[in-house]
């Protein structure tokens, strides 16, 4: 790769995570090492089952499996996410990759398990032949302004409004 850059996908739209997952499996088809570390999720979405066949996809679940709503993080829980934080920045720095995406750190951020500043510091450790795409609603202005690309997935419709849950194949 010529030069690697710092992508996110955020916004109230679905698509922020499938996004990441097509430009892994892109970057998979052409030899890169891929990093996929995952917040708030458990990785037993079905297009994991076929990512960990390549032997160049490395896969993380970090923090708890779900998300948290209408409470904060426990202590178990925050030390678990800062925890993460030190595993991050060194895959970040370490050159090891060619992607890395850090699915759903903006909500981890927004529920307080992770700080603001941490999020900072992983994007400033970065190496530069490394391309970052952090994933997630709410992805706060300061890591905005540290981004390369930004694009803001806006929902207009969903039939989940409908009471449609979601489904194997296409949102699991």
């Amino acid at each position: 790769m010529d030069k690697a850059y710092i992508q996110i996908y955020t916004g109230n739209g679905k698509g922020k995570t499938t996004a990441s997952l097509g430009l892994c499996l892109r970057a998979l088809s052409c030899g890169m090492r891929v990093f996929y570390g995952q917040f708030l999720k458990s990785g037993e979405s079905s297009e994991f089952s076929i990512l960990k066949e390549f032997e160049k996809f490395d896969y993380r679940s970090f923090g708890p499996a779900r998300f948290i709503c209408g409470r904060g993080p426990s202590e178990e829980e925050l030390k678990a996410a800062l925890e993460s934080i030190e595993n991050i920045i060194t895959s970040v720095s370490s050159g090891n990759y060619d992607i890395i995406v850090l699915d759903e750190i903006f909500p981890a951020l927004n529920a307080g398990l992770i700080p603001e500043s941490a999020v900072e510091n992983i994007v400033k450790s970065r190496n530069e032949s490394t391309e970052l795409i952090l994933t997630g609603r709410g992805a706060p202005e300061s890591i905005i302004a540290m981004a390369d690309l930004v694009t803001e997935m806006r929902e207009i419709r969903h039939y989940w409004e409908k009471g449609v849950s979601a489904r194997k194949g296409i949102e699991k």
